[in-house]
């Protein structure tokens, strides 16, 4: 098992960090969020240890891919992804990434897709526990009434998120 490699990247709503796998992209969480540090030792301790800074053509792709989707130029990524969690965090996580860019699903669709229309509050907890923002767009689930609900990133980045989804260009910056 190869050691986790880390980047860190500026983007128009903060400054994020990446963690890579030998099998790929195991994290991608805005670098001032609070569970971050949590968030980075289950992941290393997951794939190999303490991840070390560093830079390869996952970082570059994953750098360009992630200028294009802020300018608007890019609905989807293509980096290979290792999530890591639970069977059934990976199947919510799964049911994510059908999500079309520019559109949204409630948790209620969304427990209903992966065959649990019962597990609402548990589908919720495994979108929040999803290490993969952006790419693994758990953004785009709002609630049953179209309300705007948690986001780890901050309901101002969801926003800004889903307006540029929608939009398919920048919004102005979002207050934090």
């Amino acid at each position: 098992m190869s050691t986790p490699i880390s980047h860190h990247y500026a983007t128009p709503l903060g400054e994020m960090v990446a963690l890579f796998s030998g099998q790929g992209l195991c994290l991608l969480e805005f670098a001032n969020q609070g569970g971050v540090p949590r968030e980075q030792r289950q992941v290393e301790a997951a794939r190999g240890g303490p991840a070390q800074p560093g830079e390869d053509e996952r970082t570059a792709t994953l750098g360009a891919q992630l200028a294009a989707y802020f300018e608007g130029r890019r609905t989807a990524f293509d980096v290979p992804l290792d999530l890591v969690g639970t069977p059934f965090q990976q199947q919510v996580w799964h049911a994510l990434l059908r999500i079309p860019y520019g559109q949204t699903r409630s948790y209620a669709e969304q427990a209903a897709q992966i065959g649990r229309p019962t597990a609402m509050r548990a589908v919720a907890a495994a979108n929040g526990q999803n290490k993969i923002s952006i790419i693994v767009p758990c953004h785009r689930v709002i609630g049953s009434d179209g309300s705007l609900t948690g986001y780890g990133g901050g309901l101002p980045r969801k926003r800004w998120l889903l307006a540029l989804e929608k939009d398919g260009a920048p919004p102005p910056r979002p207050d934090d």
